[in-house]
């Protein structure tokens, strides 16, 4: 198997690895917020992957019969990334609530506290 023509797809799992290990080892929650964007961005990375074909041109009605790249799963990409931003924005509003009321945002403290 060729690894530079399969680029993108180790591109993929090293992300996806690098953000599912960073959620799950890091007590920190900023930091495990940051390791679910990475494992978010590998995920479109792999979508938009999936969506290009080599060669292929805009889908654009022409005589002629050419391979085109299908926007589908581009704009639901688009429409990903703005959930995940609004995600995103959520989990930090709910971590500097988690800050004020327990004074840190380290997990392991948090859960003895209570």
């Amino acid at each position: 198997m060729d690894i530079v023509a399969h680029f993108n797809y180790w591109t993929v799992i090293i992300l996806m690895m690098i953000g599912l290990y960073i959620t799950i080892a890091q007590s920190n929650l900023i930091k495990k917020l940051i390791g679910i964007n990475i494992f978010q961005t590998s995920i479109f990375i792999l979508f938009i992957s999936l969506g290009k074909i080599s060669n292929g041109t805009a889908p654009i009605l022409t005589d002629t019969t050419l391979p085109y790249s299908a926007p589908l799963p581009h704009v639901l990409i688009l429409t990903a990334i703005v959930v995940g931003i609004a995600t995103t924005a959520l989990g930090l509003a709910l971590v500097i609530r988690i800050n004020k009321a327990f004074g840190t945002v380290e997990d392991n403290e948090i859960q003895q506290e209570l």
